[in-house]
C-alpha cells in the first residue's frame, strides 16, 4: 500500500467516527429532568380465596376419567361395518 493510501483510510475512519459521535448525540438525547409515567402494579397477597363451590365441588365431573359409551365389542371401527 502507498503512503498516500493510508493517509486516506486514517482521515475516511476518523471523519466517519466523528460523525457517528454527532449523529448518536442527536439519536441518543437524554434529558435530566425527563419523566415517564408507569404503571402501578398491585401488591401481591398470600390470602388465597376459595374457588367458586358451583364448579368446584365432589360432585363435579372429572375430565381426567376416562368415560366409556356403550360397549366397546367392535375391534375394527373404522372398517365401515358393526358387528
Amino acid at each position: 500500500m502507498k503512503q498516500k493510501d493510508i493517509a486516506t483510510i486514517i482521515i475516511v475512519a476518523f471523519v466517519s467516527a466523528v460523525l457517528s459521535l454527532l449523529v448518536t448525540g442527536k439519536i441518543f438525547v437524554t434529558s435530566e429532568n425527563r419523566q415517564q409515567e408507569v404503571e402501578v402494579v398491585d401488591v401481591i397477597s398470600t390470602d388465597f380465596q376459595q374457588p367458586d363451590s358451583r364448579y368446584f365441588n365432589k360432585d363435579s365431573i372429572n375430565p381426567t376419567i376416562d368415560s366409556e359409551i356403550g360397549s366397546g365389542t367392535n375391534q375394527n371401527p373404522f372398517n365401515g361395518t358393526s358387528q
